[in-house]
């Protein structure tokens, strides 16, 4: 089952990042708070979203995808952007991924949003052949740029 998050799911919308942020070798990356993530979530003016991943049987979230819009001045409509996908390793291979993402399809498609994107770590062959065998195609041609940290505030603070 899929549903919206709630603010009683921050915790283990917490967690699970936490656990994603591991899986990816980048645990000490992982700088969130609970509450950054309930005011990002279900603040005032939220600036992103989530769904959950229940198992079917005990209703356990065992997975969540949180989102947020984007926009294609191409197409000139909104896209979803997926920050996050994330399956318990327990729960993988039961469907909860593929209905996540089944979720966020079906809100682009009633909203007409356009793309459906999100980025994954080019070492990840169990998650990049889930995502092809859906029809996703990667975007070989572009290249993720970031700016963080002491970077970040250089460029941020160059008058």
């Amino acid at each position: 089952m899929i549903r919206h998050a709630t603010s009683a799911d921050v915790p283990v919308i917490h967690a699970m990042v936490r656990e994603l942020a591991d899986y990816e070798k980048a645990l000490d990356e992982a700088r969130a708070t609970e509450e950054q993530l309930r005011e990002a979530l279900f603040g005032e003016r939220p600036a992103a979203f989530a769904h959950i991943a229940e198992d079917d049987t005990t209703g356990e979230p065992v997975g969540f995808a949180l989102w947020f819009l984007n926009f294609s001045t191409w197409r000139g409509v909104h896209g979803i952007y997926l920050e996050d996908l994330y399956v318990r390793p327990a729960a993988r291979g039961a469907g909860h991924g593929k209905a996540l993402l089944t979720e966020l399809a079906r809100i682009c498609v009633a909203r007409g949003y356009e793309r459906l994107e999100w980025s994954v770590l080019d070492w990840n062959e169990p998650s990049i052949d889930f995502y092809r065998a859906l029809g996703a195609r990667a975007q070989d041609e572009w290249t993720v740029y970031r700016l963080t940290d002491g970077a970040l505030g250089a460029l941020g603070s160059a008058g």
